[in-house]
């Protein structure tokens, strides 16, 4: 586990009493049952900007609190726990594309307006239905961007889209040139194929020509967090549900046989923990990143995808009803493991970075 100094051990109580107590998973519950394409709950996003953790990975100069990835890690880990619909891991690693690429005219003109929350941003990465790293096809010219990106999450909330092109990372603010078609996937968040079609593009011309990896390993550590967090509460309200379940007049939990599986759970999501916060720490150090996000990424998809079915199972038939939030964590699981690279893309991607 992390050793947290006092500012970010304040900001994880706060989070994690804000999440529980402000933003339960019932909260979601009631985003999905309204079916808007959006699917953000308002009041948790605004109160998400009014306590400033839009920004924390901004620095100050441009309206953050540059507080750390770390710091960035805990917020979303508390409100992974409760499946808060909010944009805020998309925006925070558009910001971090600019914090890293954008001139200093990029900087001054989106960055104070994303660390505030008045502007969204996203990444529009990949091209098809599975994640092929920094492999875009999506051309610029003269007249602007085009193409289409697949499955951008948060788009339809989204006032800027981070694109990858042949040649780079391009800054494409919404409207005339930029068309959504909705995505409907298992986890009922906002997703949406994004055309371009010769929108007006700002290149990021900074941060070096691996620009987009840089991007695409940031994108991997934050959602492991995210994931992080659901893995822990599908574990503690599992253990809390076979504590009090009764089963041929004898606890649950009493079970040598379920003692031995919530065990072995307990130990993976430990390791879970070890890795993403040692990829959290590896973006603030700056040090060996690319091969943190792999490690991160993969460990979290494992044991988020075994937690997650477990949680299901431990509950027996209860546990697969849509009056119970179990199942909400199971889907939401399936899609951010495949996000930013399934667990065979990031193994692969070590190997080819141990070999150089």
């Amino acid at each position: 586990m992390a050793i947290l100094n006092d500012e970010q051990a304040m900001l994880r109580d706060m989070a994690r009493e804000w999440a529980t107590n402000e933003s339960p998973v019932g909260n979601w519950r009631k985003v999905r049952n309204a079916e808007t394409r959006e699917a953000v709950d308002e009041a948790a996003w605004n109160a998400v900007r009014e306590m400033g953790w839009t920004g924390i990975v901004i620095p100050e100069a441009h309206g953050g609190s540059d507080f750390g990835w770390l710091s960035a890690g805990l917020v979303v880990e508390e409100m992974g726990k409760t499946l808060t619909a909010s944009p805020l891991v998309a925006s925070t690693l558009a910001a971090s594309a600019i914090v890293l690429g954008g001139s200093d005219e990029q900087k001054g003109k989106y960055l104070p307006r994303l660390a505030s929350g008045e502007l969204v941003g996203t990444l529009a990465i990949d091209e098809g239905p599975r994640h092929a790293g920094n492999a875009a096809k999506v051309s610029s010219g003269a007249s602007g961007i085009s193409g289409t990106k697949s499955f951008v999450a948060e788009a339809h909330n989204a006032g800027l889209f981070v694109v990858s092109a042949s040649d780079g990372l391009y800054l494409v603010e919404s409207g005339d040139g930029v068309s959504l078609s909705q995505r409907s996937l298992i986890d009922r968040r906002n997703h949406a194929d994004v055309t371009f079609s010769n929108a007006a593009a700002e290149k990021l011309a900074g941060g070096g020509d691996d620009l987009t990896d840089k991007v695409l390993d940031r994108a991997r550590i934050l959602t492991s967090a995210e994931m992080l967090g659901m893995a822990s509460q599908v574990f503690d309200v599992t253990l809390a549900y076979l504590k009090q379940r009764v089963q041929f007049n004898q606890v649950l939990a009493t079970f040598q046989a379920l003692q031995h599986r919530m065990a072995d759970l307990f130990s993976e999501i430990e390791q879970m923990r070890s890795a993403v916060e040692g990829g959290l720490e590896a973006l603030d150090a700056d040090f060996n990143v690319p091969k943190a996000a792999c490690i991160a990424k993969a460990k979290a998809n494992d044991v988020l995808h075994l937690m997650s079915r477990e949680g299901i199972q431990l509950h027996g038939g209860i546990g697969m009803t849509d009056e119970y939030d179990m199942g909400f964590y199971l889907k939401r699981a399936r899609v951010l493991e495949a996000s930013w690279g399934s667990s065979a893309f990031l193994r692969d991607r070590f190997a080819k970075l141990s070999s150089y």
